[in-house]
């Protein structure tokens, strides 16, 4: 019993960042599990023309090729902890990152290494509950973001039709306050599709203009 413990513990630190063989596998696992859920973020992301989009926990960087696929499209940036999947979303966007049209850069939410007002569209697909500071995280994207800029966190909030109360509380009672005392607008809580079972959501804003 001890062993499995230690083996679950292992395998969801892997989730949080991944590392290694395991991590790569995880990585890749993550992208069959998540196209559902990341086909339907990137049409809620409204894209217009010359958009400058950030996406957060970039993972193996398949939200990033459809991206790249749009026209609208000037440049994709993604950001992530981990370096083994930082190394695949390279791999899988290697020739928009020749075009210079594509980024991959190591860090974190906490301290975004962008200037201010540089990008159009800041998103993020499942990576929201490894952020160990909300506060900081919603003002470093508020401070990344051109006025007019539109924010999108999806996540899932609950399974198999029971919802996680947890994960509903941490969104009305801190994520969506903190966005409203950020000067977000238009915040609210868009109804997703279900992805194995699991009900996605979408938690959107623009920065004031």
């Amino acid at each position: 019993m001890k062993l499995l413990t230690q083996a679950q513990s292992i395998i969801d630190k892997q989730y949080g960042n991944p590392e290694g063989w395991l991590g790569w596998f995880i990585g890749e696992k993550m992208v069959r599990q998540h196209r559902i859920e990341t086909k339907w973020t990137i049409k809620q992301l409204h894209l217009q023309k010359d958009e400058h989009v950030l996406e957060l926990g970039c993972g193996g960087g398949y939200a990033m090729k459809l991206l790249l696929t749009n026209p609208n499209v000037q440049e994709v940036i993604g950001l992530d902890v981990s370096r083994t999947v930082i190394h695949s979303a390279t791999i899988r966007n290697q020739k928009e990152i020749k075009k210079e049209r594509a980024k991959l850069v190591h860090g974190n939410v906490h301290y975004l290494p962008f200037e201010d007002n540089h990008f159009t569209n800041v998103f993020s697909i499942h990576s929201i509950y490894f952020w160990e500071d909300l506060p900081i995280a919603v003002a470093e994207i508020h401070r990344v973001l051109k006025p007019g800029g539109a924010v999108s966190i999806a996540l899932c909030n609950g399974k198999n039709g029971q919802v996680w109360e947890s994960v509903n509380t941490m969104i009305h009672n801190e994520l969506i306050p903190l966005m409203e005392d950020a000067n977000f607008q238009e915040v609210k809580l868009v109804k997703g599709p279900l992805s194995r079972q699991y009900q996605t959501v979408l938690v959107t804003g623009e920065r004031c203009k």
